[in-house]
């Protein structure tokens, strides 16, 4: 049994010319089959716009922390703007805050998520009260003030604008990759597309006043919808991918490369060709300063439906083998768009917000998040309950291996 052991690095310069295309593509489509993971090199982004890139991102968790609060994300539905986990911050003027409580720390795979971030947004406009719920994620970004950082928005609008453009080329690329049509994705977006991005500081271990070797910067996890674009703005290592074996595979800081994540939509509108790989982040040890990272997020419609494309059975057929190769599929992260349980994208995201942000969820959504904490609550009671299954047949099969314990025999203390 084999599974991928590093993250392959492609050249989108190749795929920009006729006659190294076809070797991008293939390049391309053992990516996707195979790792769902992949470093991205000479994307068209300038140095300089890179530069101003980190520079304001990093400038933005400087603000004080009453200036960040005045754009706190659960002041609208949307799940944009700042928020920050249940730090044990060593700076004063974060343990004063009484909102930074376990009630709205993020949770990721049951546990706690350690860092603070800003959401960012394409232009959109409000929802509209006869629009779905879920237009509620379509909405104007809470911006930090000018007057403090003037350079902060310009710059991050022409920054999402190029990735827009970079995301769509990658779209039409996979798509080819695939042996579909370059445009077979175009129908999933909107006209007026959202696209997001985040800036999250992930702060080091005695930033966080937590004791041990390892925390947990954002749990396993799987992306939403189509492709991300991770900029990893400092040298810290702490990005790790899971491949099919369940193992753990460090994903590091790599100069002039973006991290393309492929998502869950894409891997539900593929029939599962498209790998969506679980990822999680690590804290940084103690001593080791703040890790910064920006991801952009593709967007597609809110209105798609769960259906999928018509992907040729050869390259389907290539997916099967490398998972019947590698023994099956072993991470440990649920499948969010399953076929059957949403109508649309815009609902299974709606709910993963929700439940990624209780505390926005508590003020906007409660309704949902009643629902949610239910069915956690359900899922935890059948796990419990397998668990005690387990324990009963392993005590069982070493008693009856004659290694248990034996009936009249004298403990030992």
């Amino acid at each position: 049994m084999s599974s991928f052991s590093s993250v392959p690095i492609l050249d989108l310069s190749l795929a920009r010319h006729l006659d190294s295309k076809p070797a991008f593509l293939e390049l391309l489509r053992h990516a996707l089959l195979e790792v769902g993971f992949l470093y991205l090199s000479n994307t068209g982004l300038s140095e300089a716009l890179i530069r101003d890139v980190v520079r304001e991102g990093k400038a933005f968790f400087e603000l004080p922390i009453e200036k960040k609060m005045e754009i706190e994300m659960k002041e609208a539905p949307s799940f944009l703007g700042y928020s920050v986990s249940a730090m044990r911050c060593r700076h004063s003027h974060v343990i004063a805050l009484p909102r930074l409580t376990e009630a709205m720390t993020y949770r990721t795979k049951f546990a706690t998520d350690w860092r603070e971030q800003i959401d960012l947004s394409t232009p959109q406009q409000a929802r509209k009260p006869s629009d779905p719920l879920y237009y509620n994620l379509k909405a104007p970004t809470l911006w930090p003030s000018g007057d403090l950082l003037p350079r902060f928005r310009p710059i991050y609008e022409e920054y999402m604008r190029q990735m827009s453009d970079i995301s769509t080329l990658f779209t039409q690329l996979v798509a080819e990759a695939i042996g579909l049509p370059a445009n077979s994705f175009d129908r999933f977006f909107d006209d007026d597309q959202q696209h997001k991005l985040k800036i999250v500081k992930y702060p080091d271990l005695a930033e966080l006043g937590v004791d041990g070797k390892q925390a947990q910067g954002v749990g396993p996890h799987k992306d939403s919808m189509l492709t991300s674009y991770l900029l990893q703005a400092t040298d810290h290592r702490g990005l790790q991918v899971q491949n099919t074996a369940g193992q753990w595979i460090d994903c590091p800081p790599i100069d002039g490369t973006l991290v393309v994540a492929i998502g869950q939509g894409l891997e539900a509108l593929t029939q599962g060709v498209c790998a969506s790989t679980t990822h999680r982040v690590l804290s940084p040890a103690k001593g080791a300063g703040a890790r910064f990272s920006i991801p952009f997020f593709q967007g597609v419609s809110y209105d798609a439906k769960f259906e999928s494309m018509e992907v040729p059975e050869n390259v389907k057929s290539l997916r099967k083998a490398i998972l019947d190769r590698n023994g099956g599929r072993r991470d440990d992260v649920e499948f969010t768009f399953m076929k059957g349980k949403w109508n649309h994208l815009g609902e299974a995201t709606l709910m993963n917000r929700i439940k990624s942000h209780p505390d926005v969820g508590e003020r906007w959504y409660p309704d949902l998040l009643k629902k949610i904490r239910q069915q956690q609550a359900r899922e935890a009671e059948a796990r419990a309950a397998q668990d005690l299954v387990d324990r009963q047949s392993d005590a069982g099969t070493k008693e009856v291996n004659g290694i248990g314990p034996q009936v009249g025999a004298i403990p030992a203390h």
